[in-house]
């Protein structure tokens, strides 16, 4: 027995399994499309994609359906949407070694990577019992809480917040302000010329409110947190940094020889 067509619906008119399963096929089929441009190396790595009104009149889609392909694009890692710009091509992600020296700018140098950054907003607070511990000071102690952001190649790639001792380097938010959010070159003007890593702890979990603003990814994004504390090579500790990293921007590599 022939099954019976719902009320309302035409002869012509196709099911709704049967349309579902044609709007898949199309943002499908415009995402592998992408995808497939991508690889070959026609949309470069850091590139715009063409928009989703675009896209829909290109493939002759509603945008919704365009939509939908960018969505697959970014879930597979290839794009990142970024405010202001759109869908971002990112065909691979920046190696950051992970070592016992830490510095933004020479890390991502080695690699033939042009890096810098910026300070976002620099205070002071008073330490908490964890902080006090790490650092090596009073509970209440004042510190400084840091916020600087780095890019990579020009792309926002981490946000970092670094607490240090106020009474060991004063005027230190103007200093890293004149090193142009250089933490390197701010401890060299107190006549500290290396430090190194003295612990970190990687964890993932999704962006915050402010690291989604500033790192330009989506509001539960992926991303690496880094829990470090960078000192002395006598185990004198200069600060405790937590770093979080875009998790589609940026791969973590393990070096044993920095």
């Amino acid at each position: 027995m022939p099954a019976q067509r719902p009320p309302h619906q035409s002869a012509d008119e196709p099911s709704s399994e049967t349309a579902s399963a044609s709007a898949g096929t199309r943002w499908s089929r415009i995402a592998s499309d992408i995808a497939g441009a991508i690889e070959k190396g026609q949309h470069a790595d850091g590139s715009t994609l063409p928009s989703a009104a675009a896209l829909a009149e290109r493939y002759g889609v509603n945008r919704h359906t365009a939509r939908q392909a960018l969505r697959h694009l970014q879930d597979l890692g290839l794009v990142t949407v970024e405010r202001g710009r759109g869908s971002i091509v990112r065909g691979h992600r920046f190696p950051y070694r992970l070592g016992r020296r830490v510095s933004f700018r020479a890390n991502f140098g080695a690699a033939g990577i042009d890096a810098g950054g910026e300070v976002l907003e620099s205070g002071l607070m008073e330490a908490d019992a964890d902080v006090a511990q790490l650092l090596r000071l009073e509970i209440g102690a004042r510190i400084w809480e840091i916020r600087t952001l780095s890019r990579a190649a020009g792309v926002a790639v981490s946000t970092s917040v670094h607490r240090l001792g106020a009474a060991s380097f004063p005027k230190f938010d103007e200093r890293i302000l004149a090193a142009r959010a250089s933490v390197t070159a701010a401890f060299a003007s107190y006549g500290i010329a290396d430090y190194v890593r003295l612990s970190t702890r990687l964890t993932a979990r999704a962006a915050t409110r402010i690291e989604s603003r500033v790192l330009g990814i989506g509001r539960d994004a992926p991303v690496m947190q880094s829990f470090a504390v960078d000192g002395l090579e006598d185990g004198t500790p200069l600060q405790v940094v937590v770093g979080a990293f875009a998790g589609d921007k940026v791969e973590m590599v393990l070096d044993r020889s920095s």
